[in-house]
């Protein structure tokens, strides 16, 4: 078992931290497998692999109807895209598995992720993504009596008049997007060319923004522009 103890050459270190209870045996090996050069490393990687398609293939069957993924072979090639995706995430952070959980289903994870956001974007891919306010008819709450009414619309055209005033061109287009519209934060970021974090980022300080302007105003903001972000 020689070829299990030589550590990748720039790759990620298998080691534990000493506070760490460890991992199991099973779990310990596939990290020493998978943090090796040679034949171990590659048959351990593609036993991930299979795990992974299979997580990812279960993944995109359940989500297939509710984002219009209309063949077999289309799911297969999604699955493929986020297991491979998965993989290279897996082996990125090989180096900061715990061992608090089984290494099987802390990879499966990966798979998972990876598989609800390609079904995301595949549910777009054919979609405008919308960078106006066209989603403000949905913060309107139909069963509010007449004085609750008022106190939400009045909460609105304050909200609507500090995003025009206060926040830059892409903070707007971001906040609406993202808290508005509904898009979700993967499919933005591909369309813009950015990342999630930056796009957290630039939500979150829109948010600052948006609740320092209406703090002054004497309102409260949060339950328009927390809404739970995808």
């Amino acid at each position: 078992m020689a070829s299990m103890t030589t550590p990748l050459s720039g790759g990620p270190s298998a080691a534990l931290p000493p506070d760490s209870p460890g991992p199991d045996a099973e779990s310990a090996n596939w990290v020493q497998a998978l943090g090796t050069i040679g034949a171990s490393h590659d048959e351990a990687v593609g036993r991930l692999h299979a795990l992974l398609m299979r997580a990812a293939r279960f993944e995109l069957a359940r989500r297939r109807q509710a984002h219009g993924i209309a063949s077999s072979t289309e799911l297969e090639d999604l699955a493929t895209q986020a297991a491979a995706d998965a993989l290279v995430a897996i082996l990125a952070k090989l180096d900061t598995y715990r061992g608090d959980s089984r290494f099987t289903t802390w990879a499966y994870k990966f798979a998972l992720l990876e598989a609800a956001a390609k079904a995301r974007r595949r549910a777009w891919q054919e979609r405008e993504v919308p960078l106006e306010d066209d989603g403000w008819a949905v913060l309107a709450d139909r069963r509010h009596s007449p004085g609750a009414a008022a106190e939400q619309a009045e909460l609105l055209d304050a909200v609507r008049r500090a995003i025009a005033e206060s926040l830059t061109p892409h903070q707007r287009a971001v906040l609406i997007a993202l808290t508005l519209n509904g898009v979700p934060i993967d499919v933005l970021a591909e369309r813009l060319s950015t990342t999630r974090g930056a796009l957290y980022k630039t939500l979150h300080d829109a948010r600052t923004k948006l609740r320092a302007r209406l703090a002054a105003e004497g309102l409260a903001p949060d339950r328009v522009t927390d809404r739970r972000t995808r």
